[in-house]
């Protein structure tokens, strides 16, 4: 195994769950949970590639797959904000609506070929030793981006007024409506920020970092794990990142796990067994409904830092 292979491989799909769970960081920290972001993302991947494949622009289609991902993400603002139903509810239903979107408007995508968003070496810092090679050369464009995208969300939410308005509504929003802050406008902003977000990344996983339709499994429930990273995170952004770069990481080694007959001198029982391998497979998925039960519990979710609003729908004139 290589080490300079599996912390590459890292930075590509890790990019993809950081777009998805900083989207969803936006939303919740306004309050609005949205457990919809794998249909999101499955619906930016189809759009992205469909447009892509029908325009031979892979740059008008990220521009879809994200419009695609936000537009999605309004149905479950009206629903939640607007209509105030459960948004745990509404969230799944969201992701089986854009699977079901997905797959009837991609049929026929898969086995064809888009043009792809292109991989770039940086000048100057490809040349800075090991780190040159590993973090600025031949990699995706927008792995690129995320580099940036990482500490702009940070700044944003801790060190602007938008942010610190955005904060306010997910902790206080009844005090927050009080100062002037539009606290159903606020909502509905970012849970379609989130949802292009979540568009972004899936279209990064179609015509950039993962290239192909391949129906349901081109997203392989990556939402699911970005939803988890928000509670890992502590819905902090730089931690989110850290912990997509990790879960990236942790996925390629787990495929290099199968490859040698030999592992540390002895039989490899992943590659002679696999029953082994699938439950190797399995193991992204197990810490992620581990995260997503322990913070379940409201008293929990306060402790670990959540938004005190989060899931709370708000009435003007009700008391918090």
């Amino acid at each position: 195994m290589n080490f300079e292979i599996i912390l590459r491989s890292g930075l590509s799909t890790g990019t993809i769950l950081i777009f998805a769970s900083i989207g969803e960081i936006l939303t919740e920290l306004s309050g609005i949970q949205n457990l919809g972001v794998e249909g999101m993302m499955l619906v930016g991947a189809m759009a992205a590639f469909k447009t892509s494949l029908a325009t031979g622009n892979p740059w008008i289609g990220l521009l879809v797959g994200i419009a695609a991902g936000g537009l999605l993400s309004l149905a479950h603002a009206v629903v939640t904000i607007h209509f105030q139903a459960d948004q745990v509810v509404s969230g799944l239903s969201l992701t089986f609506l854009g699977t079901g979107l997905a797959l009837v408007l991609g049929e026929g995508l898969t086995g064809q070929n888009a043009p792809l968003i292109p991989n770039v070496t940086i000048p100057l810092l490809s040349q800075i030793p090991w780190v040159g090679r590993v973090f600025f050369s031949d990699l995706n464009l927008l792995v690129y981006i995320g580099y940036l995208f990482i500490p702009l969300a940070w700044w944003y939410i801790n060190k602007t007024r938008p942010g610190l308005h955005l904060r306010a509504v997910g902790e206080k929003p009844a005090a927050a409506d009080s100062l002037g802050v539009n606290v159903y406008g606020t909502r509905y902003l970012y849970t379609f920020i989130g949802g292009c977000l979540a568009g972004l990344a899936g279209s990064s996983i179609s015509i950039a970092i993962s290239p192909g339709w391949y129906s349901s499994q081109t997203t392989s429930g990556q939402g699911w794990i970005a939803v988890a990273l928000v509670i890992f995170a502590q819905w902090n952004p730089l931690r989110a990142a850290l912990g997509g770069y990790l879960f990236g990481m942790l996925r390629r080694f787990m495929l290099d796990l199968q490859g040698p007959m030999l592992l540390f001198g002895a039989p490899n029982p992943f590659f002679y067994n696999h029953n082994l391998v699938f439950f190797l497979q399995m193991t992204p998925f197990l810490l992620t409904i581990i995260a997503l039960v322990w913070g379940s519990a409201a008293s929990r979710r306060q402790r670990i830092g959540a938004p005190a609003a989060l899931g709370v729908p708000y009435v003007r004139g009700e008391r918090d």
